[in-house]
């Protein structure tokens, strides 16, 4: 959930104020407790806007217990100077909020403010409505957990972990680009440096994690691909992304892994799989978005997907769309977490459905591919891509499907049985999908969050290109 400083405005003539404040007070109340219970963090002004300096000193102190959303609250008629300077001295984003009892004009406070910052450019939102309105709490919480991921962008470092995998242009960024329009910082590291600390991780720690996979999953050893020694490599490997997480303070990554790693070490399966996963061999812990053949613009799409969500975020290439059930098969090697085989908040639940499968022809070096059939439900994908030079927001809805075990096999068969799959039902006709979408990886969190997924893109400025069933 998000930070939301809630400022409430009132008239700057003392004897007004007299007769208005407890009026005002009950009002902001009821809208604090209501974003309180709807789980966000709310910080108020400490006092209601009366003056030209109490606008400043209030809304900088908000501003500086670092508010994702900053809501100026309209309760009564409210001079539009103090906005104005309100508004200065907060420089995220703003959302106008009226009450709607004739018994006092908020509404011409907020039309009167709002209509003041139009007219200096100021980017704002206008919201009315009564504080026990859920789809009002709602509405602000789509634009306050929207701000939240945009702001966390900012000052945040991505670690790409070896370079351009196989000549994709769509896996590669801009470093400055990016610096310019989102604040990330990008930290080049050597996938020697896996290769390194895999070797050097504790022992028992990779014995440990084997065993646990082996209870708790579906291991398939055949003596040659997959052995204990390369799962432990592999985790050996997930160890060493770790420590360079830990050591150089990444905050989402990308691995190339191919085609070094996977003709000559290991693949990043496992790596890739449990680093977005909420849970290891140690218990919980927090995902951590990490994305297959160091895909920025992948990377950069599940973070902030995470940031709205809070959960971990599919990976995938498109690989096939089955027609006779308008149905896309969405795999990629083993980079689903395993947290989508069940969804659920018990690790053993998840990967009694994951099977741990030997690694196939293309992967040479092998260890494990971590299989499992996505579980279904309604979904959000979107993914970030560029035109001519200019990001823009892919957008769609749908579900992943369930079927029975004879269709699971015979679908997965068509392509890559020993891969993650999960079975999409895209709400866009499939002529339109592959002749827009600018990438071959997509991604995907559960429910509807396209109403904040629109509010990013206002918010950063790039363009959304919505597929819809029309």
């Amino acid at each position: 959930m998000a930070r939301i400083g809630v400022i409430s405005i009132s008239d700057g003539r003392e004897y007004v104020q007299k007769d208005i404040g407890d009026f005002i007070a009950g009002y902001e109340d009821r809208l604090v407790a209501s974003l309180e219970a709807a789980g966000h963090e709310v910080i108020r002004g400490e006092e209601q806007v009366t003056s030209n300096t109490v606008a400043t000193a209030v809304a900088r102190r908000v501003a500086a217990r670092g508010v994702d959303l900053t809501v100026l609250h309209y309760a009564v008629w409210a001079f539009p100077h103090f906005t104005m300077l309100a508004a200065d001295a907060s420089p995220g984003p703003l959302l106008l909020l009226s009450t709607i009892d004739p018994a006092q004009p908020g509404m011409v406070g907020m039309l009167a403010a709002g209509g003041a910052l139009d007219q200096i450019g100021r980017e704002h939102t206008r919201l009315w409505g009564d504080a026990d309105d859920t789809e009002l709490i709602d509405a602000i919480g789509v634009r306050a957990s929207a701000a939240a991921a945009v702001s966390s962008l900012r000052g945040s470092t991505f670690g790409r972990i070896g370079g351009r995998p196989m000549g994709m242009y769509t896996a590669v960024a801009n470093t400055d680009q990016w610096q310019r329009e989102f604040g990330i910082d990008v930290e080049e590291i050597d996938q020697y440096e896996i290769v390194r600390r895999a070797e050097l991780a504790d022992a028992s720690e990779k014995k440990h994690a084997r065993e646990w996979l082996e209870t708790n999953a579906n291991v398939h050893y055949d003596g040659k691909k997959l052995t204990p020694e390369l799962l432990e490599r592999q985790i050996g490997s997930y160890m060493a992304m770790r420590e360079l997480i830990e050591e150089w303070n990444l905050d989402f990554t990308g691995i190339k892994g191919q085609p070094e790693l996977t003709q000559y070490f290991a693949t990043m399966d496992i790596a890739e799989a449990f680093l977005n996963d909420p849970y290891d061999w140690n218990g919980p812990k927090a995902p951590h978005v990490c994305a297959t053949e160091a895909d920025m613009d992948g990377a950069l799409t599940m973070q902030l997907l995470k940031g709205i969500t809070g959960t971990p975020v599919l990976f995938a290439d498109v690989r096939h769309y089955h027609a006779d059930r308008d149905v896309w098969d969405l795999c990629n090697s083993g980079q689903h977490a395993t947290w989508y085989a069940a969804r659920s908040d018990d690790p053993a639940v998840n990967l009694a459905r994951v099977h741990l499968y030997p690694e196939v022809f293309f992967f040479p070096a092998g260890g494990a591919s971590v299989h499992h059939i996505a579980a279904p439900g309604e979904m959000t994908l979107a993914r970030l891509t560029r035109l001519d030079g200019k990001y823009r927001m892919q957008l769609m809805h749908g579900e992943f499907q369930e079927f029975d075990d004879e269709v699971n096999t015979e679908m997965m068969r068509r392509s890559t049985p020993e891969w993650p799959h999960a079975w999409a039902r895209i709400h866009a006709p499939a002529a339109t999908f592959l002749s827009r979408f600018g990438a071959n990886h997509i991604h995907a969190v559960p429910g509807d969050r396209r109403a904040e997924l629109r509010t990013v893109c206002e918010l950063m400025g790039i363009s959304l290109d919505e597929f819809t069933r029309d």
